[in-house]
């Protein structure tokens, strides 16, 4: 079942003890896998083949622990570069996953709060910050490299680089062409993955390297990428208490013609913060190459614009642009990964997550119109009318 091509180095990647993986139905248990065990050097390559039936399917849901229900692993362990992947709970996926959408939820809720629109792009930017990113640090070695071609901080800034340069084309459609956000961004949507997929020569780009894998692995105890997520957060909330740019972002989302009026550059504000949220993507990138050690471009980022989006509207945001509150963006962010992961504990296929996110953000855009706020408030007019009658007629 299991064929393995040894190179020069070696090194434990992958340990598989014992694994039985059983379905439950209604008819009773039914046995998928039956202990099987194996391990797997980083310079080796293993593939999985058999019948149809087999379980070669459980077998490799199990090893990246996305086996869902009515599959369930019964026994045995499974140890991914020294983690169980088997006891890799709630609280670090959100931490690790979590952070991504809640560095992209920085920027988009600026873009939102600026311009009363949303940027589809940014989970495609973070693909193509991180094909890039992963090439630069590969080098001739690619598709595997083991060691850097370039200083780890080349790739780094390369990443970043291309993530603002994302920004600022979007933002320059956004504030100075005119055009309809969601439109603008649409480009980038389509386009930033498949240029990001060309960088990579249409492959995944593997860099193991401890230094660059450190983005998305620990310090200590903690979470890498939550460590980046809040210096993301605090550096933002500085640069916006400190300074008039929060005030200025909110001015121009509730009114561009009277802040242009009043002395501000409305255009500018919007091509920056376009600016911001490609930085903000851009760094994701880089936390979401670095915590699977490669570029797969293909996938990384993939539907994140949509966590973004729901993110900023659950902390209370209006999308309709003007006051924006990033601590809700941030809550917001890390409540959609729990509500993800819960999910997925659930049995609820990945296909089929999009649908009750969609959902939500529905129900939330609809709550928010305008059409729905004047009836509450109507409605809420009518019973204080209907409470100052009844106490007038008791006096």
């Amino acid at each position: 079942m299991e064929q393995t091509v040894q190179n020069e180095k070696t090194g434990k990647l992958l340990e598989v003890k014992d694994l039985r993986v059983s379905f439950f139905t209604p008819a009773g248990e039914v046995k998928a896998v039956s202990g099987i065990s194996y391990d797997l050097d980083y310079d080796e390559v293993m593939g999985i083949v058999g019948e149809s039936g087999s379980g070669k399917s459980q077998e490799a849901y199990s090893i990246m622990g996305l086996l869902q229900s009515p599959g369930k692993v019964i026994g045995g362990s499974i140890t991914f570069e020294g983690r169980d992947v088997l006891s890799f709970g709630k609280n670090e996926m959100a931490a690790f996953r979590g952070s991504e959408v809640a560095i992209l939820a920085i920027g988009m809720t600026l873009v939102v709060s600026a311009s009363a629109g949303t940027d589809i792009s940014v989970g495609s930017v973070m693909a193509l910050s991180a094909g890039v990113c992963c090439t630069l640090l590969a080098g001739a070695a690619a598709p595997q490299a083991t060691e850097l071609a370039v200083p780890l901080i080349v790739g780094v800034l390369a990443a970043l680089v291309v993530g603002c340069v994302c920004g600022a084309f979007n933002g320059a459609l956004v504030a100075y062409l005119n055009i309809q956000p969601m439109v603008a961004t649409l480009i980038l949507w389509t386009a930033a993955r498949a240029i990001g997929l060309l960088v990579c020569n249409n492959l995944i780009v593997y860099v193991r390297n401890d230094a660059f894998a450190m983005f998305g692995g620990y310090i200590g105890p903690v979470p890498t990428p939550l460590i980046i997520a809040a210096v993301c957060i605090a550096v933002v909330t500085i640069v916006l208490k400190k300074s008039a740019l929060g005030l200025y972002i909110q001015s121009v989302g509730i009114n561009k013609k009277a802040s242009r009026i009043a002395g501000l550059n409305s255009q500018k504000i919007i091509f920056l913060c376009y600016v911001l949220c490609g930085l903000c993507a851009g760094i994701a990138g880089v936390v979401a190459s670095s915590r699977i050690t490669s570029a797969d471009t293909n996938n990384i980022g993939l539907n994140f614009e949509l966590d973004a989006i729901l993110a900023v509207a659950l902390g209370g945001n209006s999308l309709a642009g003007g006051k924006f509150n990033l601590a809700g963006s941030i809550i917001g962010a890390y409540t959609i990964q729990a509500i993800t992961t819960t999910m997925y504990n659930l049995g609820v296929s990945s296909a089929v997550n999009p649908v009750f996110k969609a959902v939500i953000v529905i129900v939330i855009v609809a709550v928010q119109a305008p059409p729905v706020k004047a009836f509450f408030k109507k409605l809420s007019a009518k019973r204080q009318a209907e409470k100052e009658v009844k106490g007038a007629v008791g006096v």
